[in-house]
């Protein structure tokens, strides 16, 4: 397969060195072509168009989104975007109606889906083993927070951060989320508050089948990076994430065997690869699209909610902010 990347930042730079080994040729671009050309020389890639390929995967910024996948439908060419799929539930609405009109295959990148501990949570809820399900815990802590610059233009840390929480609860649990009550507050670096964001948050997530969720995050999270699910029934209880290089002490003697994961790439590297692969399976017509425009939007709904419930103080019915 010939396979576009478009944009070469961070994720995209390292979505570059997996495509490589992944594709029969590999063309990548990026608004600076030096960047590209660096990265190029790295692999075995050539500079140039990433829609006149056999797929496309797109890491551009969150604004950019919405354009390249429309363009992409428009040309019948199978895409695959980082999360979110566009910046607002309305650009994210009228993507999913493109993708419907056109047919186009579509994988957003929610990469927890392809993590071996979330697969096998999923596969034990479902089989029984746990039981009927009552709660839910989620964290999900960076290390250290994100340039301020970055932070002013991420849509806030439900939306940037746990929009990934909102993901994977759903398609863990099988659910929706049906009511947020949500806060935050800013611990550190005084930018989150110019920006209208917030450096620490909690939520109560209630599913539309009564189960409570909980839910937590910090961009401040200086053990290392800590992303876990715990999911307690009537006959077990099971998390994921939790292993010798999650960056949790126990008092009671309990030490981490290895070093704390320092960063997403590092703690999901394995998911990513697995993420591409299936997007590239789909792509070929071998299997349907992992991860849809409108598992995007149902994601996107629950972090919206979150927000207009930290800022107005009031639980939030998801509902409330569906169009």
């Amino acid at each position: 397969m010939r396979v576009g990347l478009l944009g070469l930042g961070r994720i995209g730079a390292f979505h570059a060195v997996t495509l490589a080994g992944l594709a029969d040729e590999l063309v990548v671009s990026d608004v600076d072509r030096g960047r590209a050309e660096e990265v190029a020389a790295r692999l075995p890639a050539s500079v140039g168009d990433p829609f006149d390929a056999d797929a496309v995967v797109i890491a551009t910024p969150t604004s950019t989104h919405a354009e390249a996948l429309e363009r992409a439908c428009e040309l019948g060419v199978p895409a695959f975007c980082e999360k979110p799929a566009a910046a607002t539930a309305e650009e994210t609405l009228r993507v999913a109606e493109t993708v419907e009109r056109t047919g186009a295959v579509v994988h957003i990148g929610f990469q927890r889906r392809f993590d071996t501990g979330y697969l096998t949570a999923r596969a034990a809820l479902r089989s029984g083993e746990l039981g009927v399900l009552h709660r839910v815990h989620l964290v999900t802590a960076d290390p250290a927070p994100p340039p301020a610059g970055y932070i002013r233009l991420s849509g806030g840390i439900f939306r940037d951060c746990h929009i990934h929480d909102f993901d994977i609860l759903r398609w863990v649990t099988g659910r929706e989320v049906d009511t947020v009550y949500a806060t935050g507050a800013n611990r550190g670096g005084e930018f989150f508050a110019e920006a209208g964001d917030v450096d620490t948050s909690a939520a109560i997530l209630t599913m539309d089948d009564g189960t409570l969720a909980t839910l937590q995050g910090s961009r401040y999270n200086g053990a290392g990076y800590d992303v876990r699910m715990e999911l307690a029934g009537t006959r077990g209880a099971w998390a994921a994430g939790l292993g010798g290089r999650t960056p949790l002490r126990s008092a009671e003697g309990f030490t981490p065997d290895g070093d704390p994961w320092p960063d997403f790439q590092a703690r999901f590297e394995r998911a990513y690869v697995a993420e591409l692969t299936a997007f590239l399976e789909a792509a070929r017509g071998e299997r349907e699209s992992p991860c849809t425009v409108r598992d995007a939007l149902a994601a996107l709904y629950g972090a919206e909610a979150a927000d207009l419930s930290r800022r107005t103080d009031r639980p939030v019915r998801v509902v409330e902010v569906t169009k």
